[in-house]
């Protein structure tokens, strides 16, 4: 076996000849011993010895072609064979590939593949006895430790996610329940004599702190630890990952003015929040210390380490890139799988059917089953049918063939006689009715069986369900429904059992229709006329039973079986087991479907047979019972599954009075599964010693649609071996049988399932597309054309179709038979001499990137991980889901209850590295749950379909989760590359070629406009203030509301004018103030805060507002005043006696240094005179006051707003909202900067209408005060910020219909604009416009605005001209700074709403960013805006002020360059649209997508957060907000959990496919926190940077923090 890794054609021509030479000497030989009764015949081709039974049946077999028959050829005293074994490997020695660094932990033995047959080797599978039985192979779990000792070579270090105590604490101890003994008892493992055998499981599991260290300082020392020294660790692994990310410093260079943020809490107190480069410390998020983050301060913090350690690990070359994309429907394009050329393709023949042998008909078989019953029941009453066991395994029932035949009748007559009334009865023949019997009770099962067949009903078993949301059981109602079963027999016990209302009615089942449950046990029954006799006809097409399967998806499936099939299905099996009359047989299989009933109730009554059934429960106590009882019956026959044979292997040592010589044949019913082989190989090795001879193990292949469709035969023949293939799964991925030729890691063992059944033909056909009949060295689904078959899916006539109604064809497209064959769902290939191998199930086929993967053959390898017992009772569930336009594999497993984080985390990263080893596949999501969570099906295994839903609806609750996008993705689109640079002629050129406009757009022409404007014959806004006091001084200005709705102050003209006066007086006298000394206003938003502002344009001053310290919050909110007051260079604070107060408290002091606050002077108590002479500006370009704010990326900037600008901007307000003193104005804002401010303080002054202020806080007191406001003063024109919108909406959703009945009316209002600084939030003010549509609200009223820091307003709706209009654009095309309209609802479609129209007086262009160029209509660019309110610069002591210069004065690059135009830092496009503007000209509107300083560059595109955020918020019910950003481009999304913290993990996978599938963006880590954490300013705008300080800082206190590889 050694040349198996060799390709014999590299040799060079001696030693092939040599080896030739040796094979001729040896089959010589050998010849004579091997093969004494065949004559077989010898292929010869290529160097490849191909045996076959039938000589006419030659397979033309090319190099490396076919599947290795082994033949265990260890003969005794066979000198040749181990002679030429010996010479062989001397010639070859020298060309034998040996594996890096596993020369000296590979012992030969690794490379062979065989199945063990030392007894020593068979004491190490037995300890671990909790892995799962179906899956278990040494020679596999050694190739993993291989792969793993591989990839210990490479380094590679996975950050461990950080979890909240809360989680980490807990363990499902209260869903555990211990272990049965049947999972292979624990202390199985005392004596584990393993390590000897194989140095490489020692190091294949590599000390997990060793291995992280090395992998961050890149030490190339190579770990001999042995896995028992982790258990000592204890914590530290982790520990020292923390320690080793602590030193590692990552320099972050951005320059960052101070940014003040507020905050939302739970109890919605706002909070300012201090960020940055402060004089001095200032604690943020709670008192955790500063991270600096300025000029490229090293951030020294364990999650930045850790982003490190992501971004270094996966700067690791990944699998090669693809070349080719297909378009998928954009220019983005996702790359498409090429065939790899060196891909191994199949070179056989095409393959031709294979006919299994002529089905005998003996004279003495019955014509139907039922005539069967009858004969037996009538000739041998006495003769046992059926043994029935208790938990004890004591015979609890012996049925005899003639009360199975009486009681059957009596059960036919109830049906079809005692259901319903005397004239209707309620079932007729053919109808269907459900069979309802717990596992327990095959005898009544089979009574009513038997009875439904005699009565001509279709029986329809199904299990029996237990609770009312059983996995599964809502499918198994609707096949019910579909059946049209209204009536459910059931046993007494079952009966009793079942969930009942209090009335003692049965239970409504979730799904299941209305079912009459009827007792078939005898004593409930009345006893039929003796006249009365079933019909008993010949088997004939009708359904004789219905067979439920569950499919991939969850979806049941019912397969019915004629009456014709299941007689010719019995003598199919009777011919091919060769059951006799009389025989004992053993049945530990379901026998309400499959294997278990076709054998243990149908082909038994058919040869009058003894049945033993083993229920369930028995075994599960005595896992030796089926042992004990074919010994204690003498029985010939058992049916088991490989599960059985596993765990009589881990109980067997106990037993001496055992013998299995009786046994002829051991049908194991999951043959079909490739990993089979072990437990059958190794339940062979130690029940041989009992009588066990290896010739009766035979595996069967089953499947519902099918019935049997291959099972080996007993023989007596010793000396003729069974098949056995070595396949490489390499070539498997690609559906091509390759003798496995590589280091033997990445093998799959496959042992043959006999021949096709009696009277059966069966093909090959590729999986997918076309029928088409493979070759004979391809992998396909086997397809059986035979009587014996299923018919139909019930109901279903297209899957029918496709199933059980289809043509193989040839390659010349002709069909290989005129009868139709059935698909069986298995995928295999048929061998030498017609055997039939069989490698997987349809049902697990997972394509990835074009390559299948097996479901089984990945949990094989996942449980041969060690600690193999890590795995709860080896319960692990493998499937794949669709993620971005290829399946990505997810596994999830159960955790045993004392495993700690670090075990978990080591498991989970080996269990990566060993399948990335054997199957060369990346695995997208682990994930690993409590114990005994997983949903169940009826018999204890894990319900597929069902966690699969649980995966993808976030209801899973893992307590650990890995996701690997990063490795498995390799199908995003290209990176864009940017274009160099264009210059203007080819841009002036293109734009008009393409019939493309230059991007730009103004408001209506101020010169032009006729108003009879009082206002503008001045120049400030002082004289217009005094001139209004001398004119009207009565007339009302300001109302202010209180949280009751009444009126809490006004002030009118005069009063306004001479509490200025009074102001101005104070500030010269008591605050020795000179003209233009900055002034720091610190109100609460009201009265004083206006009065003061004139006050301080009356005595030359130059007023800055800034929002109070709130009372609650003084230690956040306090230094963010001081910070602004210091950055303004304020001479002295204006404040209220509250709040004089509040800066002089305890608290304060705690904060801040009081004693360098400038001097505070109180406004409550003013002097009374007049001041000498109001100051009046010499210059309009003067400062009026300044405008400090915070962005969005959580910069301070404070504006420079002239008088002349201060008027302007007033007047084009005017202008748009057509407002004079008759108009009342609501404003709900708050009037701290931007255009808040200007309406709060300025218009009315310049306007004379009358403003109703309302403080944004009232409305936490009582959120409909600003509705009942507008509603009681009739308001036409109402102003508010996307908060209070909110705030209504949530706060006022369920009380519409109360507020209509006191009399909320707003039907009068005409504009109600949003004031904001960002893209419109159109899902919020549609709500709104729905919610209180009822109240009378025109939805067309609705509209935004917006301003940014260079320019306080640039667009609002207004009154006249046209409503604002919304388009859908390609968030693909976004993302290349295209915009391209879609329609609505299309696929990556983005609704975007008009920000309002133009001011008057502003013109507007979009520019390229980078360039500076004008750009066309149909790009997206920045917004330059030109108007004479333009702010005229920035004021602030931080940053570059050469940087921010061109911010206020920016030129184009080319096309009008003579034009200043001021930078507004938000990417935006015009649309000119078909409806008309006020002056008549069509409309055009400007769409704002975001500001420049949050888009992310990901890839070479453009992202905005704001639309990876809506989309992660719609990924999970328990999402309340989202924020992202980047940190050394890695995509971090910070997602609010509102639920348990149990749901934390549920979301890690959501969250990373969303964002994959709608914005082909991977996400590098994704953190969990509490509602409230993300920060919001005043204007309800999250603060990213800020959240990202404060998350690199660790200061966010997360839930769970997962990184993804």
């Amino acid at each position: 076996m050694a040349d198996r890794s060799i390709d014999s054609l590299a040799l060079p021509l001696e030693v092939r000849a040599k080896l030739a030479e040796l094979d001729l000497e040896l089959s010589e030989g050998s010849e004579a011993k091997e093969f004494p009764r065949h004559g077989c015949e010898e292929a010869r081709h290529n160097g490849t010895v191909l045996l076959s039974k039938h000589p006419t049946e030659l397979h033309p077999i090319t190099d490396n072609t076919f599947v290795q028959l082994d033949t265990k050829s260890n003969y005794n005293g066979d000198i040749t064979q181990k002679g030429y074994e010996k010479k062989k490997s001397k010639l070859l020695g020298a060309y034998l590939p040996q594996p890096p660094g596993v020369e000296s932990s590979l012992p030969q033995e690794r490379r062979t593949p065989v199945t063990p047959s030392s007894s020593s080797r068979y004491h190490r599978r037995r300890s671990s006895g909790s892995r799962d039985e179906r899956y278990r192979s040494d020679v596999h779990t050694e190739a993993v430790q291989a792969a793993l000792a591989k990839h210990k070579e490479r380094k590679m270090a996975v950050p461990m996610p950080s979890k909240r105590r809360s989680l980490v604490v807990q363990t499902s101890m209260d869903a555990y329940t211990p272990p049965d003994t049947s999972s292979g008892s624990e202390d199985e493992g005392s004596g584990q004599g393993d390590s000897q055998g194989t140095p490489s499981s020692s190091q294949g599991s590599l000390n997990m702190e060793h291995w992280i260290s090395r992998a961050i300082h890149g030490s190339t020392t190579s770990s001999t630890n042995s896995s028992s020294s982790t258990q000592s660790g204890g914590s530290g692994a982790a520990n020292a990952l923390a320690d080793v990310m602590t030193q590692t410093h990552i320099v972050e260079n951005h320059s960052a003015p101070p940014d003040i943020t507020t905050y939302t809490t739970e109890h919605s107190i706002q909070v300012e929040r201090p960020q940055g480069t402060t004089p001095r410390a200032v604690p943020k998020y709670g008192n955790a210390e500063l991270m600096e983050t300025g000029d490229g301060v090293p951030v020294s913090s364990r999650v930045s380490a850790k982003i490190q350690q992501l971004v270094n690990t996966l700067k690791r070359p990944k699998r090669p890139p693809l070349r080719e994309f297909f378009v998928d429907d954009f220019e983005e394009l996702l790359e498409v799988q090429q065939p790899d050329p060196n891909q191994p393709r199949p070179e056989g023949a095409p393959m031709l059917a294979i006919r299994g042998e002529q089905l005998g008909v003996v004279t003495n078989w019955p014509p139907s089953l039922e005539a069967a019953l009858q004969r037996w029941g009538t000739i041998s009453p006495k003769a046992p049918c059926l043994t029935t066991m208790d938990t004890n395994g004591k015979p609890l029932y012996i049925l005899t063939y003639g009360k199975l035949w009486t009681r059957s009748m009596k059960v036919a007559y109830n049906i079809l006689h005692k259901l319903g009334t005397k004239q209707e009865s309620m079932v007729r023949p053919g109808d269907r009715v459900a069979l309802v019997f717990p596992n327990n009770d095959p005898a009544a099962f089979m009574v009513a069986f038997y009875g439904c067949l005699l009565a001509e009903v279709v029986p329809v078993p199904i299990e029996v369900p237990l609770t009312r949301k059983d996995a599964g059981s809502q499918q198994i109602g609707f096949l019910l429904g579909s059946c049209g079963v209204t009536v459910a027999l059931t046993s007494d016990a079952c009966h009793k059992g079942l969930p009942k209302s209090p009335t003692g009615e049965i239970l409504q089942f979730k799904g299941w229709p209305r079912l009459l449950w009827f007792v078939t046990e005898s004593k409930h029954l009345s006893k039929p006329p003796r006249d009365w006799f079933p019909h008993i006809k010949d088997a004939n097409n009708d359904t004789a039973y219905i067979e439920y399967k569950t499919c991939k998806d969850g979806s049941v499936l019912g397969v019915t079986v004629t009456r014709i099939a299941l007689l010719t299905h019995s003598q199919a099996l009777t011919q091919a087991c060769a059951y006799t009359e009389a025989e004992t047989i053993v049945n530990v299989l379901d026998f309400k479907k499959d294997v278990g009933l076709w054998h243990g109730i149908l082909t038994s009554v058919m040869n009058m047979m003894h049945v033993i059934s083993i229920p369930y429960s028995l075994m599960k106590v005595n896992p030796l019972s089926w042992i004990q009882k074919v010994y204690a019956y003498k029985a010939k026959v058992a049916c088991v599954k490989s599960r059985d044979m596993h765990w009589a292997l881990v109980a067997h040592r106990d037993q001496r009075d055992i013998n299995l010589t009786s046994l002829r044949m051991l049908i194991v019913a999951d043959g079909a599964n490739p990993w089979s082989i072990s437990s059958c190989d190794a339940f062979l090795n130690v029940f041989q010693s009992k009588g066990l001879r290896p010739e009766v193990i035979c595996p069967c292949a089953s499947s519902p649609e099918a019935l049997t469709v291959a099972i080996r035969r007993p023989t007596d023949d010793t000396n003729q071996p069974p098949g056995r293939g070595v396949l490489s799964m390499h070539g498997l991925s690609y559906g091509v049988i390759r003798v496995d030729s590589e280091e033997k890691l990445s093998v799959l063992t496959v042992q043959d399932v006999g021949l096709v059944m009696p009277g059966g033909v069966m093909c090959v056909v590729r999986p997918e597309g076309i029928p088409l009949l493979c070759r004979t060295d391809e992998i396909g689904e086997l397809c059986v054309c035979s009587i014996a078959a299923g018919t139909s899916y019930y109901g279903l006539s297209g899957m029918t179709k496709n199933t059980f109604e289809m043509f193989p064809m040839m390659s010349s497209g002709a069909p290989i038979s005129e009868y139709p064959f059935v698909r069986t769902g298995l995928l295999g290939f048929v061998g030498p001499g017609g055997m039939v191998f069989v490698v997987g199930k349809m049902d697990g086929l997972m394509v990835v990137s074009g390559r299948r993967h097996n479901a089984d053959d990945i949990v094989a390898t996942a449980l041969a991980v060690e600690p193999m017992k890590f795995v709860y009772r080896g319960r692990i569930a493998v499937f794949s889901i669709n993620v971005l336009h290829d399946e990505r594999i997810v596994i999830i497993a159960e955790q045993r209850p004392d495993s700690t984080e670090e075990d978990s985390f080591q498991w989970m990263s080996r269990v990566l590295q060993a399948i990335d080893g054997i199957h060369q596949v990346g695995v997208y999501c682990l994930a690993l749950v409590p114990a005994n969570t997983l949903p169940k099906t009826p018999l204890g295994g894990i319900h597929l379909s069902e966690t699969k839903q649980c995966f993808l609806e976030g209801s899973l609750h893992p307590c650990n989760v890995l996701m690997c996008p990063h490795t498995c993705v390799i199908n995003l689109p290209k990176p864009r590359q940017k274009q160099p640079e264009i210059g203007p002629a080819s841009v002036m050129v293109g734009n008009l070629v393409s019939g493309k406009r230059i991007a730009q757009a103004s408001g209506r022409d101020l010169g032009q406009i006729e108003d009879n404007d009082q206002g503008r014959k001045f120049m400030f806004l002082a004289e217009v203030l005094q001139w209004r006091a001398q004119t009207t001084p009565d007339h009302l200005l300001f109302t202010l509301l209180n949280s009751r709705g009444t009126i809490a102050n006004s002030l009118t003209c005069l009063q306004l004018h001479k509490r200025a006066e009074k102001i101005a007086v104070m500030l010269m006298e008591r605050g020795h103030l000179q003209d233009g000394d900055h002034v720091a206003l610190v109100y609460p938003p009201g009265i004083d805060l206006i009065a003061a502002f004139y006050g301080c344009l009356y005595a030359g001053c130059v007023p800055i507002t800034v929002r109070p310290p709130h009372p609650q919050n003084i230690a956040t909110t306090l230094p963010t005043v001081k910070m602004i007051v210091e950055v303004s260079r304020s001479a002295c604070i204006m404040t209220s006696q509250l709040v004089v107060k509040l800066l002089r408290s305890r608290e304060a002091g705690a904060a801040v240094d009081v004693r360098t606050w400038p001097p505070v002077l109180d406004t409550d108590d003013l002097p009374k005179r007049r001041p000498a002479q109001i100051y009046k500006p010499s210059n309009p370009d003067t400062l009026a006051y300044l405008d400090f704010s915070v962005s969005t990326t959580g910069m301070l900037a404070g504006v420079k707003m002239s008088h002349a600008a201060t008027s302007a901007l007033c007047r084009s307000i005017k202008l748009q909202c057509e407002l004079y003193p008759s108009r009342e104005v609501a404003i709900c804002l708050d009037p701290y900067c931007g255009l808040g401010f200007v309406l709060w303080c300025l218009c009315s002054v310049y306007s004379g209408h009358q403003s109703i202020l309302i403080p944004p806080s009232e409305l936490e007191i009582n959120p409909s005060l600003w509705l009942l406001a507008v509603s009681q003063y009739k308001v036409r024109d109402t102003f508010c910020s996307y908060s209070v919108m909110e705030l209504c909406t949530k706060g006022l959703g369920s009380q519409t219909e109360s507020l209509k009945t006191r009399g909320l009316d707003l039907s009068r209002v005409r504009t109600c604009v949003v004031v904001a600084e960002e893209r419109p939030r159109i899902a919020l003010t549609q709500s709104f416009s729905k919610l209180f549509k009822d109240l009378n609200l025109n939805p067309r009223a609705v509209s935004t605005s917006f301003g940014c820091r260079v320019n306080l307003a640039i667009c609002l709706q207004g009154t006249s001209g046209p409503d604002p209009t919304t388009v859908y654009v390609d968030m693909r095309a976004l993302r290349h700074d295209r915009v391209r309209l879609v329609e609505r609802g299309s696929p990556h479609s983005l609704p975007l709403m008009e920000s309002g129209k133009i001011l008057p007086g502003v013109r507007i262009i979009i520019a390229n960013p980078e360039t500076k160029g004008p750009l066309g209509d149909s790009h997206l660019g920045e917004i330059w805006v030109h108007s004479a309110h333009n702010a005229s610069g920035y004021f602030t002591i931080y940053g570059d002020e050469s940087l921010q210069s061109d911010h206020f004065n920016s030129r184009l690059s080319f096309g009008d360059t003579q034009t200043v135009w001021a930078r507004t830092g938000y990417l935006g496009f015009l649309r000119r649209t078909d409806l008309t503007d006020a002056n008549g000209e069509r409309h055009d509107a400007l769409y704002v997508v975001g500001a420049l300083d949050e888009a992310m560059e990901l890839r070479g595109m453009r992202y905005h957060p704001i639309d990876i955020e809506t989309s992660v918020i719609r990924a999970h019910k328990s999402i309340t907000e989202c924020a992202v950003f980047t940190w050394t481009n890695l995509l971090v999304v910070v997602v609010e959990l509102d639920g348990s913290e149990q749901e934390a993990l549920d979301l890690v996978p959501l969250v990373t496919n969303v964002v994959l599938e709608e914005h082909y963006l991977i996400v590098g880590v994704v953190v969990v926190v509490d509602v409230g954490v993300i920060p919001i300013n005043s204007r309800g705008e999250k603060q990213r940077m800020h959240l990202r300080d404060g998350f690199l800082a660790d200061q966010l206190d997360p839930i769970y923090v997962a990184y993804n590889m």
